[in-house]
């Protein structure tokens, strides 16, 4: 990766080598060196304010994961070598990533003396040639030939887009063509937000809610696309600006299906689990009996709807899947089947490529026959397997185009109705590591490596998330193809996305495989690419880019990402100053500020102590209930007292009149975005998830519900008046500060 416009700096870098240059009797100086040349920390601070120094096992084995052999003393020699001659022995960079309005360059190797050109072909086909800087780089020896290194000029008035850089050496027999290629992308400088509403002053609310959660008396046993519409509706009509879900990532095509929608087998991929049958065009002409039979299924299921207890996915699931395949099976219209056939096109290999990993997993998953998608099945071996298996991969392709189908009519509604953004996505962190993504994009992910957190004061053996990371020298060399591809299509219908553990962008906790999750390090990413490819995508799509950047967050990462126009999050009980309540003036403009978020009860519940009671109950608590209380208690005080003091509160307030308080207090910061939990409006007091756990809690499976465990369905909404008096005030408070 090329690094072309001069205004990355390796913070991370310059934090290692500023407490490495102290002896290290663990980690030889060259072994240092290697990790440094590959973005691997040999040293962090934890959360005491301690530095800590990683194990040369944990460095040896993430470097392995990268490809880079550093067992012994010759080999990490040979690849302090490779890493220094490498970007020499190839004429382009893998990949060239820069902002608009800042002029950039490229470095060209080629044999010295050779004469070199370069020019971008703009992705409309017209070309521009690029000028050559003088800018004289001492030539190298390599691999026994003599390479120099020419630089060009990247112009900053170039469109926004993915481009190609074009090289042509003089003496064609350095290169097959005498031309190298390398993908050039263009990024915004900064992300311009759409026009919000004058009347709030240029801010916007919105609803967020866990779609799964959110059923009405027609859905099969969970909430759905179709419910996802009508709520859309529903929020733009009183005022809404967006609509924020849980990721909808696409899950096991059998049960039993992972209930939590941060580990999908995908991320670039919906789940159908969301499809509503008798909304799919072909449900209409089914024969008497069929559609009959269709009916059956759903009042099986539907009878859930009104069911408080734990959602029951895997029940949902095996009915809809058998509609599915009825109303499938029936055949399209010759238009229909068309429209079809242009989806697979546009999405081309990766689709086709899950498709067959969801029709070999339901054949083979729990068969005794050998897994035939290994790393070694050849091109030969996998052309059968979809010959053996076309009828259902074209079953997945044909859900995901219903899918497509039905969230696109969502977002439809949803900016019909009047809101200004609609439907705003949600992009897990990772992928499950048996999954599709694990197995179609293997040579972009590390291998014996996952993803998670080192100990801080909540988690003190550090967490692991199970899922493999993105590697950056593969990433670049795919030209960040996977990371557009992945943004493109979850931006394909809605008008925001928002990234959970957006630092990721910057750095991730590697855990080699059998290492506990304390024993992992940092690996650090090019964020300027990977940042830019994000906000190109958006760009494109006209959405606004929200980054997860709660916890330990060091300060320049947040005010790069504003820089760029990615707004952060601010969550009211985590906002915290000399132990008390962020004054509401002093929030961040540039964020989503909510009252909670999915990891902590609803309001309702944690002004309760729900949060405590769960953590009594299930052995969680690290340290005497009573002391766990009384810090709650303080903390409840504490905010309580910030609500008086700006007279949010009368003298005795009710369990509502509290939590209209709090959304109104983040209603009086200067953040644009302001977000009420759809749980929140209507009283729910469970938590959907109660980090820590597995199954001791039913995480991911809590479906809405008033303070008193009565479902509340979608068409209940506009009659609540809980509901209703949570909008009236903080579209209140926010027409008041305009």
């Amino acid at each position: 990766m090329a690094v072309v416009e001069g205004r990355r700096t390796d913070r991370w870098g310059a934090l290692n080598h500023a407490v490495t240059e102290q002896s290290n009797d663990a980690l030889s100086a060259d072994l240092r060196r290697l990790a440094a040349a590959h973005g691997v920390a040999s040293d962090f601070w934890d959360f005491h304010g301690d530095r800590r120094e990683v194990s040369p096992a944990t460095v040896r084995a993430v470097l392995a994961a990268m490809g880079v052999s550093a067992d012994t003393p010759e080999n990490v020699a040979a690849a302090l070598d490779e890493a220094d001659l490498a970007p020499w022995r190839r004429t382009l960079p893998p990949c060239v990533v820069v902002r608009s309005g800042t002029a950039g360059s490229v470095a060209v190797h080629v044999p010295d003396g050779a004469e070199v050109r370069a020019r971008v072909v703009l992705d409309g086909g017209a070309a521009r040639t690029l000028t050559q800087q003088d800018d004289w780089v001492e030539p190298r020896d390599v691999d026994g030939k003599r390479i120099g290194r020419a630089s060009f000029e990247i112009p900053d008035d170039l469109p926004l887009g993915w481009h190609e850089i074009v090289a042509e050496v003089g003496d064609v027999g350095a290169l097959a063509d005498g031309r190298a290629r390398a993908p050039l992308a263009v990024t915004p400088a900064t992300l311009e937000l759409p026009e919000l509403r004058d009347q709030l002053g240029g801010r916007a609310w919105g609803l967020m809610a866990q779609l799964y959660s959110v059923r009405s008396a027609r859905s099969w046993g969970i909430g759905d696309f179709a419910d996802l519409t009508e709520l859309t509706g529903l929020a733009g009509e009183v005022g809404a600006d967006f609509l924020l879900i849980n990721p909808v990532h696409a899950a096991e095509p059998s049960p039993p299906v992972t209930p939590s929608p941060y580990l999908p087998v995908t991320r670039r991929f919906v789940s159908p689990l969301y499809i509503r049958p008798e909304e799919i065009r072909e449900a209409a002409y089914l024969p008497n009996t069929q559609r009959t039979l269709l009916e059956w299924a759903a009042e099986s299921v539907q009878q859930m709807n009104l069911d408080s207890g734990p959602l029951d996915r895997d029940a949902a699931w095996q009915e809809k899947k058998s509609a599915l395949e009825t109303i499938y099976a029936a055949g399209r219209s010759r238009s229909r089947q068309r429209e079809l056939d242009r989806f697979r096109a546009e999405h081309g290999q990766g689709l086709e490529d899950f498709a067959l990993w969801c029709a070999v997993k339901e054949t083979y998953g729990d068969d005794e026959r050998p897994w035939p998608l290994t790393e070694d099945a050849t091109p030969a071996a996998l052309t059968a397997l979809r010959r053996e298996l076309a009828d259902r991969v074209n079953f997945h392709c044909w859900l995901q185009w219903i899918a497509d189908e039905q969230l696109a009519r969502a977002q439809r509604i949803a900016r019909a109705s009047g809101m200004r953004v609609g439907v705003m996505q949600d992009l897990a962190v990772g992928v499950h590591p048996a999954g599709a993504d694990s197995w179609s994009m293997r040579h972009v992910l590390a291998r014996g490596i996952c993803v998670g957190a080192p100990p801080d004061m909540y988690n003190q053996q550090g967490q692991n998330w199970s899922q493999p990371p993105w590697r950056p020298d593969a990433l670049a060399e795919a030209g960040y193809a996977p990371l557009r591809d992945l943004v493109r299509t979850v931006l394909r219908h809605a008008g925001a996305i928002r990234v959970d553990h957006i630092i990721g962008l910057f750095r991730l906790w590697w855990i080699p495989d059998g290492a506990g999750a304390d024993e992992g390090t940092y690996v650090t990413y090019d964020h300027e690419a990977m940042v830019g490819v994000l906000a190109l995508e958006a760009h494109l799509a006209g959405a606004v880019v929200i980054g997860e950047d709660l916890g330990t967050v060091e300060p320049w990462v947040r005010d790069y990402l504003s820089e760029r126009g990615v707004l952060g999050t601010s969550v009211l009980w985590f906002e915290q100053a000399d132990g008390r309540p962020l004054p509401a003036e002093d929030y961040r403009e540039l964020v989503l500020a909510t009252v909670t978020t999915h990891d902590l009860p609803p309001t309702a519940g944690y002004l309760a102590e729900e949060h405590v009671d769960l953590r009594e109950r299930l052995g969680l608590l690290t340290e005497p209930a009573a002391q766990v209380r009384l810090a709650a208690r303080v903390e409840r005080e504490r905010m309580l007292d910030a609500m008086r003091e700006r007279f949010l509160l009368p003298s005795d307030p009710t369990e509502r009149q509290i939590v209209e308080a709090l959304h109104r207090y983040i209603a009086q910061t200067p953040s644009v975005l302001v977000g009420v939990s759809l749980a929140d409006a209507v009283g729910e007091r469970r938590a959907q998830n109660q980090p820590g756990t597995d199954t001791e809690y039913p995480n991911w499976k809590i479906p809405l519900a008033d303070g008193g465990e009565q479902v509340v369905l979608v068409e209940d909404l506009p009659g609540n008046a809980r509901f209703a008096s949570l909008v009236t005030a903080i579209t209140h408070e926010l027409a008041e500060r305009a």
